[in-house]
């Protein structure tokens, strides 16, 4: 289970990256956000709650991170599978060039922030503490 949770991180870590790069161009070529981004953000979301509930599910058999900072590990983890319907709901379903910018700021910040989890740690490898 824990090679299931890293591939599921690692595609998290790109899909990050891809909706960065996808509203960076919308925001380049100021149009509107279209629905295929929205339906690629719910599937971002979807992504990241379902790595988080595979990471809960290797705690629960006790297995932890070698980093053992489980807290963080779930409070990132969070962060992740929420903050992006956040802003949709902060921005009242904006569509325009600057949502489309600030989508992007937040995905490559999303990026930037699974790459440090990855560095120290916090996703893995998972280890059974004794």
């Amino acid at each position: 289970m824990a090679d299931l949770h890293q591939i599921l991180f690692n595609m998290h870590i790109m899909y990050s990256l891809a909706l960065g790069v996808w509203a960076a161009y919308m925001a380049s070529r100021q149009v509107q956000i279209s629905g295929h981004y929205w339906g690629a953000v719910v599937t971002y979301a979807l992504l990241g709650g379902l790595t988080l509930l595979v990471g809960l599910a290797l705690l629960l058999t006790g297995s932890q991170p070698r980093s053992g900072r489980v807290v963080v590990y779930v409070l990132y983890m969070l962060w992740l599978a929420i903050i992006m319907p956040g802003l949709f709901s902060l921005m009242s379903g904006r569509d325009d060039k600057r949502a489309a910018l600030a989508y992007a700021l937040l995905a490559f910040f999303n990026f930037t922030t699974s790459l440090s989890m990855l560095e120290r740690e916090l996703v893995g490898p998972w280890v059974t503490p004794t």
